[in-house]
């Protein structure tokens, strides 16, 4: 069973992925800031991590750099999960290795769940 990692401090958009994924067959944890994240990755090693940007305790784009910086974390998939304009997101992601960037309110969670079972080579339930 594929497992993935949802890093989100708004729980009712956590949920809502856990839902979503859960129903894909996917086994899920979920943390609420980057600090938490961080430990829950390195305890659990999930095959990727759906990860936000803005959150409290430590924040998306640090516990990736942090993530980076080990050897259980250097190569893991990671799509960063955000509601931040193009703009207005830290450049340093790309530098990050991140596997792609997903505004939140333009990708519904089945979309996105579409998006990480391409990313794994699991063919779709459709």
């Amino acid at each position: 069973m594929p497992k993935v990692a949802i890093i989100e401090d708004d729980a009712a958009v956590s949920q809502l992925y856990r839902f979503k994924f859960e129903a894909e067959g996917f086994e899920v944890e979920t943390a609420e800031n980057g600090k938490l994240g961080l430990e829950l990755i390195e305890k659990s090693h999930p095959d990727i991590v759906l990860l936000d940007i803005i959150m409290p305790v430590m924040n998306g784009d640090e516990m990736l750099s942090h993530l980076r910086q080990t050897p259980w974390g250097k190569d893991m998939k990671v799509i960063v999960l955000t509601n931040m304009a193009a703009n207005t997101i830290p450049p340093s992601l790309k530098d990050l290795g991140v596997s792609n960037i997903v505004t939140k309110a333009n990708m519904p969670p089945r979309e996105v769940a579409q998006l990480v079972k391409e990313m794994l080579d699991i063919p779709s339930s459709d």
